[in-house]
C-alpha cells in the first residue's frame, strides 16, 4: 500500500501547489503508516527530482513517452491509473487546478474509485474516511465520507501549510502503456506565456472590473500588482469585452485562485467571481457602490473612486516599502 501523489511540472519545474499537495499527502502517508510516491510526467532534471523529497516523498516515479509530449487528459490519467496499480496506491492526490479537476475525475474512473473534489483539510480519521470542503459557492463546508478502497483527493490550493521533511528519495522511470484510443485529440499549437507570474501560484492577487471604465486605465492595476509583487487578473465581463486576455479571467467560470491576499477593483462581486476567490486567505474591495455585493465577503473595505483611491494607495505603498 501507498500514497501516490501526481505532481505536474511546468517545463520541468515544479511550484508551489506542488510542495503543498506533498505536505499534504505526507501527513496522509504517516497516518496510514506507508509511504508517500510521487509521479511526474515528462523530462525533469535529476536536481529538480530530488527536492522532491524535502517534502515528504521517498520515491519519484518518473513516466516519459513520446505520446505523452502533449497534455492529453485521457492518455495522462491512463498512466497515473496504471503507476496506482502497479505500486498498490490506496490514497491518489492531485491539485485541485486546470489539469488536476480534468485528470481526477477520469482515474477516479479508471480505478473504481471515490472522489472528493477540492478538499482542504486531512481527514480526521482513516476509517471513516472523512474530509472537508467548502460547498455553495463557499458559503458553507460538507464533510465527504469515502468508503471505497482506493481514494482520489484533489487538494484546494493555498489551504495547506507548506511542511518540510526531508527524506532520501529514489528516482524510478515507470513503465506505462499508452494506447492509440487514449489519443482522441491533439493541440495543433500551444501558447505559452513566459516571464509573467502565474494568477495560480501568486501570494498576492490585484483584480479589476468594469469600474475601470476602459482598458486604458488598466495601468494602474498592473503598477499596484508591481509594487506588491503580485499579478494583475480581473472578472468576466472585462475578459469578455476584450479588455485583458481571458487567461486572467479569475471566477467560478475562469480560474479558481485561493491567494493570501486578493484586492477587487471596480468589482462589484456577481456570485459567480465570488465563487472563483472566495479562497482567499484576506480580500480587499474597492467600490463607489456602497450596495456592491463584495462589500459582504470582503474583510476589509473602501468606498472611493479607484481613480484616486488605488494612486494614493500606490503611493502608500511605496513609501513603506522604502522604509519611509
Amino acid at each position: 500500500m501507498s500514497v501516490l501523489a501526481y505532481t505536474e511540472n511546468w517545463d520541468g519545474k515544479f511550484k508551489k501547489s506542488t510542495y503543498e499537495l506533498l505536505s499534504y499527502a505526507n501527513k496522509i502517508a504517516e497516518m496510514a503508516g506507508t509511504e508517500l510516491v510521487a509521479l511526474t510526467i515528462g523530462d525533469v532534471a535529476e536536481d529538480e527530482l530530488k527536492s522532491l523529497g524535502t517534502y515528504g516523498a521517498t520515491k519519484v516515479m518518473v513516466v516519459k513517452d513520446e505520446k505523452l509530449n502533449d497534455f492529453i487528459a485521457k492518455s495522462y490519467s491512463s498512466a497515473i491509473s496504471q503507476v496506482a496499480q502497479n505500486i498498490d496506491a490506496k490514497y491518489v492526490l492531485f491539485a485541485n487546478n486546470v489539469s488536476g479537476r480534468a485528470l481526477a475525475g477520469r482515474t477516479t474512473v479508471q480505478l473504481d474509485a471515490g472522489f472528493a473534489p477540492g478538499v482542504m483539510q486531512l481527514p480526521t480519521a482513516l476509517e471513516p474516511f472523512v474530509v472537508r470542503k467548502k460547498a455553495y459557492s463557499g458559503k458553507a463546508f460538507a464533510d465527504f465520507e469515502l468508503n471505497s478502497e482506493i481514494k482520489v483527493l484533489s487538494l484546494t490550493q493555498n489551504s495547506f501549510e507548506i511542511i518540510e521533511n526531508t527524506k532520501d528519495i529514489a528516482i524510478e522511470k515507470a513503465s506505462v502503456q499508452i494506447e492509440d484510443k487514449d489519443i482522441t485529440a491533439k493541440p495543433k499549437s500551444v501558447e505559452k506565456t513566459t516571464g509573467k507570474l502565474l494568477i495560480t501560484e501568486a501570494e498576492t492577487l490585484v483584480s479589476g472590473g468594469r469600474g475601470l471604465k476602459g482598458p486604458e486605465n488598466w495601468g494602474m492595476i498592473e503598477e499596484m500588482a508591481e509594487v506588491l509583487g503580485a499579478a494583475n487578473c480581473c472578472s468576466r465581463p472585462v475578459a469578455d469585452l476584450g479588455w485583458r486576455p481571458h487567461e486572467e479571467h479569475v471566477g467560478q467560470t475562469g480560474k479558481v485562485v485561493a491567494p493570501n491576499l486578493y484586492f477587487a477593483i471596480g468589482i462589484s462581486g456577481a456570485i459567480q467571481h465570488l465563487a472563483g476567490v472566495n479562497g482567499s486567505k484576506v480580500m480587499v474591495a474597492i467600490n463607489t457602490d456602497p450596495e456592491a455585493p463584495f462589500f459582504e465577503a470582503a474583510d476589509y473595505g473602501i468606498i472611493g473612486d479607484a481613480f484616486k483611491v488605488v494612486p494614493q494607495l500606490i503611493e502608500a505603498l511605496k513609501k513603506f516599502k522604502a522604509g519611509q
